[in-house]
């Protein structure tokens, strides 16, 4: 088995996640140490009782300690898990920083608790949307997304996501613009308005990447013990996480891509998706039915992925 796994990003997180994993003490140690390095508590965050995980000062932060911990869970309970790379789409790729071994749980939690604030600040800024497009075609979307951006909408592809879907991100006005023109030109199968707090990966961001590159200026990163693809680059990491995770906040992601590499670089056949929902296992479908995926959101699925991988 060539197995990769993927940690999920914003946009999964679903009330309660986590908080069937509580009883484990692993999994809880993770979410103490991480609520302790971003001074939020968040398994209050998990519960979502005054929709916390709305907002991205909120979920960045619970979603990485979440995956870190099933992550720490599957160490101790596969101890024999050979994993041939890692890839995180957009904010996933902090789970497979730490699980990567590039950087320390409590540095990782910290680095995303301040990602977040700066990704919220920007949010707040002007009314934000993303839609994300099925099937769609490609040039005549690029086409007229160029077209609008001549007469100064803000609105850009940002996310390619798999062969079947690509994601528009800008200004709320310049986005509903843009799913006029493409739903006229028939450029896309159907096209789906996402719940998200900001348009993220697009120049929307550019000031909350410049208080990055400040804060990542002191952070130093080991080498990764499994090879992890960036989404921006389409490359393994290597000494490079600084400019990298900089550029991320506002540049387009090639999950789909990501996904490609790993197959024709290191012989992927195998899968296995680590957050809420199955996204992620889906986009890698559309790539290669041929690929084996499992996922783990919840605790059963969790107890299916253990019995199955130690067969």
């Amino acid at each position: 088995m060539k197995l990769a796994i993927l940690f999920s990003g914003q946009g999964s997180q679903k009330t309660g996640m986590g908080l069937d994993f509580l009883e484990n003490p692993i999994f809880k140690e993770t979410i103490e140490k991480s609520s302790e390095a971003c001074n939020q508590d968040l398994i209050t965050v998990f519960g979502n009782e005054h929709e916390e995980l709305n907002k991205t000062i909120h979920v960045q932060p619970a979603l990485v300690a979440f995956e870190a911990g099933i992550f720490n869970m599957l160490k101790q309970d596969l101890s024999n898990l050979e994993t041939s790379a890692m890839i995180g789409l957009s904010l996933g790729e902090y789970g497979a920083m730490y699980a990567s071994e590039a950087l320390s749980l409590e540095n990782t939690i910290s680095l995303v608790g301040d990602r977040a604030k700066y990704m919220q600040e920007d949010a707040n800024k002007v009314e934000n949307a993303m839609a994300a497009l099925l099937k769609p075609n490609i040039d005549t979307v690029a086409l007229i997304l160029d077209k609008l951006q001549k007469n100064h909408e803000r609105v850009y592809l940002c996310n390619f996501n798999s062969p079947k879907q690509v994601v528009i991100g800008g200004e709320s006005s310049a986005v509903q613009a843009a799913i006029n023109e493409i739903t006229n030109n028939q450029a896309a199968h159907r096209v789906i308005k996402l719940k998200v707090n900001g348009a993220f990966h697009t120049p929307l961001f550019t000031n909350a990447s410049r208080k990055m590159h400040d804060r990542l200026k002191n952070v130093h990163f080991s080498n990764s013990s499994t090879p992890v693809i960036s989404n921006t680059t389409v490359k393994p990491f290597s000494n490079d996480w600084n400019e990298v995770m900089e550029e991320q906040l506002s540049h387009p992601t090639y999950f789909g891509d990501c996904v490609e590499y790993a197959i024709k670089n290191y012989g992927i056949d195998t899968t296995l998706e680590i957050g809420p929902g199955k996204t992620l296992s889906t986009f890698t479908k559309q790539i290669d039915r041929n690929i084996i995926r499992y996922s783990i959101g919840n605790f059963d699925e969790y107890q299916t992925v253990v019995e199955e991988f130690n067969k």
